[in-house]
């Protein structure tokens, strides 16, 4: 009878442990970041997450970035949902790939984290600078570097 409310409590303690794994998350120097790509690269991208999860590595970030499709077919209402994740980050990543200059919704989530006047940098595998990088790389003079210099830009 008593139980419910000790699920409350148990709950509010949840909280509080994230709300200390935030802080001291922003005080260890972490960086939130939206990582933006090609559908056709989320296995790469994965291994980019995990990277930056191993606590050997000197990539230190929150993600940010949609791990799953939104399920809807209206754009305004995924635009409207990335924008919010593009906005709680301070860095926006983007994956460069063969598959990026062809992917629409990356172009558009550089052109809106610009617009949020978010720090936007592209990362490429270590020799795998597409030959054909899209064309608003250049455009927006957005830097790119190999995987393994990540963590410079992040500082």
């Amino acid at each position: 009878m008593g139980g419910g409310s000790s699920g409350s409590w148990s709950r509010l303690g949840d909280i509080r442990s994230l709300e200390e794994k935030a802080k001291a998350a922003l005080q260890g120097g972490k960086r939130n970041v939206f990582i933006s790509f090609a559908t056709e690269d989320m296995n790469e991208v994965n291994l980019l997450r995990a990277h930056a999860k191993n606590e050997n590595s000197d990539i230190e970030f929150n993600d940010h970035s949609v791990r799953e499709p939104y399920d809807s077919d209206r754009a305004s209402y995924i635009k409207q949902k990335i924008a919010e994740r593009i906005a709680r980050s301070s860095i926006t990543v983007v994956y460069l790939s063969e598959s990026t200059a062809l992917s629409q919704w990356v172009h558009w989530e550089v052109q809106k984290s610009i617009e949020l006047n978010k720090k936007v940098v592209a990362v490429y595998p270590k020799g795998k600078l597409p030959a054909q990088p899209p064309k608003w790389i250049s455009d927006y003079n957005i830097k790119a570097v190999p995987w393994g210099k990540l963590s410079d830009e992040l500082k």
